[in-house]
C-alpha cells in the first residue's frame, strides 16, 4: 500500500477514442466540452473579454504550456482552474493557424501530484511527450499519441525527477519548471530555478541540467548557463523554453520579478554549457498587473521560434481574468539580434480598411483622427519623428481626451550606462495606461519603458493590436510591448498623434476593424 497522498482530480476526465472521426464525435457530446461552450458564451458580453487575444473558455487562466505541432494542428495547453477542483490542470486548445482556436477537454490532471504546474513539450514521430512540474512531488512525464491528444498517460516511476532538500544558497538544485528536448544520444531536460539567494532580493537565475534515455532515470549534469551577465539580482529563471534559432539558440523564460526575457547564444553539445552574448525582454516593468507574464515556445520549423505569452489581469474581472498574447514568430537576424513579428495568419482577421496617407504633425498640437475608431483594430502606422523629442499614438482616447492609451517614441529618453561608465542616451518606446481608464478598481501601473533605437533615417513603424482590454504593439520587427487597459466610456474608441517640442510627420495609416475568432467557431476538421 502506497504511502504517497491521492490528490487526484475531482474533474469529470474521459478516455477518448483513438481515430479522428471518433474522436470528433466523441467531443460533440462532451460533458466539459458542453460546460466550456457555455461558459464561453456567458461570459461573451463581458466588455473587456478580448475578441481576436485566447482566452480560456472557463474560471482563471495562467501560464500557457507546451505550445507544439501535432499531425497537421497547433495545440497549446495552459493552466486552467475548473470550478468544482480549482488547483492546476492543464488546459488544452486547438488550432489550424495559430490564430483561430478551439478549445478540447482538459489535458493533464493531478494524480500523485497536488497540481500540475507549467511544463513543456517534445514532439516525437509516433508521440507527444510533456514534462511539467507536479507539486509536492516533483518534475513529471506523461506522453500522447492519438490525433488530438486527447489521452495522456503518465508513464511509470514519476515523479522522475523527485522534489529534494537543498541547502540555503538552493544546492544542489530545486525542481521546478522543466523544459524537454531531445538529441542523438538521448532526452535532456532543464528545470528553471534560482540560487544564491532569495528570489526578489540578490538571487542569481539558474537552469538544471538533466539527462536520460529512457525519460524515466535522469541524471543531473549541472548548471547550464555559462557567463550570464544580463540577467539581474532577484530574478529567477521560471518556465524556460530551449530551442535553436538560425544557427545560434534561445532561452526564453520569465523571473517572477521582471517577467519574460530571452537569451541568445552559442549551445556547446562537447560540454553541455550555453554561453549567451544576448539579451532581450518582452516585458519591461513588473508582471503585475497587467503585464506580459510567461512564455510557452516552439519551433516553427523553418529555424525560427513561436512563442505566446499570458498577459496578467490589471482590475478585477467576474469569472475570468488572464488573456493571452498573440503568437510572435521570432527570428535571428544576420547580426543575431531577434525579430519580433506577429504570426502572419493574425492577417486573415482583418474587416473594414481605412488608409491616411502622408499629414504633418505641427509641434504641440494633438491630431484627431477623424473616422479613424474603434476597440478592436488593427494599426499600421508609419512615422517620421524628425527633431519631435517625443511622438505620441494615442488610442482608445475619448473624444475630450478624459480617458487615453499612449503609444509614445521618446527622442534621447532612456538612460544606458556604457562598460567605461561614461552615459549616454538612447532612444525609448512606451506605452502609457496611466489615463487610460476612469475606473476606480483599475490597478495602477508605471509607463513600460522599452529601450528602442531608431537607426539614421529610419522612420518609426508600428503595428499595433487593440482588442478591448489589451494594447499590443510591435515596433519595426524588433520590439513588441503589451499591457491591460480598462477604457470605462463607450466613446474610448478614438485614435490621435502628437508631437512635442518640434514637428514631425506621419507618413501613412492604416486601420482595419478586426473580427473574432469565436464568431461562427468553425468545426476542427
Amino acid at each position: 500500500m502506497s504511502d504517497n497522498p491521492d490528490f487526484t482530480s475531482r474533474v469529470p476526465h474521459r478516455t477518448f477514442a483513438v481515430t479522428l472521426d471518433e474522436q470528433l464525435e466523441q467531443l460533440k457530446s462532451d460533458e466539459l466540452m458542453q460546460r466550456f461552450a457555455e461558459s464561453r458564451q456567458q461570459l461573451s458580453s463581458d466588455p473587456y473579454r478580448p475578441a481576436y487575444h485566447y482566452v480560456n473558455p472557463e474560471g482563471s487562466l495562467n501560464d500557457p504550456n507546451g505550445l507544439c505541432f501535432w499531425q497537421g494542428r497547433h495545440h497549446l495547453f495552459y493552466q486552467a482552474y475548473p470550478p468544482e477542483d480549482t488547483r492546476q490542470h492543464w488546459g488544452h486548445a486547438v488550432s489550424d493557424d495559430l490564430v483561430h482556436w478551439n478549445d478540447l477537454p482538459l489535458a493533464i490532471y493531478p494524480g500523485i501530484e497536488d497540481k500540475c504546474f507549467s511544463g513543456s513539450t517534445f514532439v516525437e514521430s509516433d508521440r507527444v511527450i510533456a514534462m511539467y512540474h507536479g507539486t509536492s512531488a516533483g518534475n513529471m512525464v506523461a506522453v500522447s499519441s492519438d490525433p488530438l491528444l486527447l489521452n495522456w498517460e503518465k508513464i511509470p516511476g514519476n515523479p522522475v525527477i523527485p522534489m529534494m532538500e537543498v541547502n540555503a544558497n538552493g544546492r544542489p538544485y530545486r525542481v521546478y519548471d522543466p523544459c524537454i528536448w531531445g538529441e542523438e544520444d538521448g532526452y535532456y531536460a532543464l528545470s528553471g530555478s534560482f540560487l544564491d539567494g532569495p528570489i526578489f532580493d540578490d538571487c542569481r537565475m539558474a537552469q538544471h541540467l538533466f539527462f536520460s534515455q529512457d525519460l524515466r532515470r535522469w541524471i543531473y549534469l549541472g548548471e547550464f548557463i555559462e557567463g550570464d551577465i544580463f540577467t539581474q539580482p532577484g530574478e529567477d529563471g521560471a518556465v524556460p523554453y530551449f530551442w535553436p534559432i538560425g544557427d545560434k539558440h534561445i532561452l526564453i523564460f520569465a523571473s517572477h520579478q521582471r517577467g519574460s526575457q530571452y537569451l541568445i547564444g552559442d549551445y556547446d553539445k562537447l560540454d553541455r554549457k550555453f554561453r549567451p552574448f544576448g539579451h532581450g525582454r518582452f516585458n519591461f516593468g513588473g508582471i503585475g498587473p497587467g503585464g506580459v507574464h510567461a512564455p510557452s515556445a516552439t519551433p516553427d520549423g523553418e529555424g525560427g521560434i513561436y512563442v505566446i505569452y499570458n498577459i496578467n489581469q490589471g482590475k478585477p474581472t467576474e469569472g475570468w481574468n488572464h488573456i493571452m498574447s498573440l503568437v510572435r514568430r521570432l527570428t535571428l537576424r544576420a547580426d543575431n539580434t531577434l525579430c519580433i513579428e506577429p504570426v502572419d495568419a493574425v492577417k486573415s482577421l482583418r474587416g473594414d480598411h481605412q488608409h491616411i496617407g502622408e499629414i504633418p504633425l505641427p509641434a504641440n498640437e494633438e491630431i484627431v483622427l477623424e473616422g479613424i475608431e474603434g476597440s478592436t483594430m488593427e494599426l499600421a502606422v508609419e512615422i517620421d519623428p524628425q527633431e519631435a523629442r517625443e511622438v505620441c499614438l494615442n488610442v482608445l482616447r475619448s473624444a475630450g481626451g478624459e480617458e487615453v492609451a499612449a503609444i509614445k517614441f521618446y527622442r534621447n529618453g532612456n538612460m544606458k550606462q556604457s562598460k567605461d561608465s561614461r552615459g549616454y542616451q538612447q532612444n525609448a518606446l512606451a506605452i502609457n495606461t496611466t489615463r487610460s481608464s476612469l475606473l476606480p478598481d483599475v490597478q495602477a501601473r508605471p509607463e513600460e519603458v522599452a529601450p528602442f533605437q531608431l537607426e539614421d533615417d529610419e522612420p518609426l513603424k508600428l503595428r499595433v493590436f487593440i482588442d478591448r482590454s489589451v494594447v499590443e504593439v510591435f515596433a519595426n520587427g524588433r520590439l513588441c510591448l503589451a499591457l491591460r487597459v480598462y477604457p470605462s466610456r463607450e466613446d474610448s474608441i478614438g485614435v490621435s498623434l502628437y508631437a512635442q517640442g518640434r514637428d514631425a510627420s506621419l507618413k501613412s495609416l492604416d486601420a482595419w476593424q478586426m473580427k473574432s475568432i469565436w464568431q461562427d467557431e468553425a468545426e476542427i476538421k
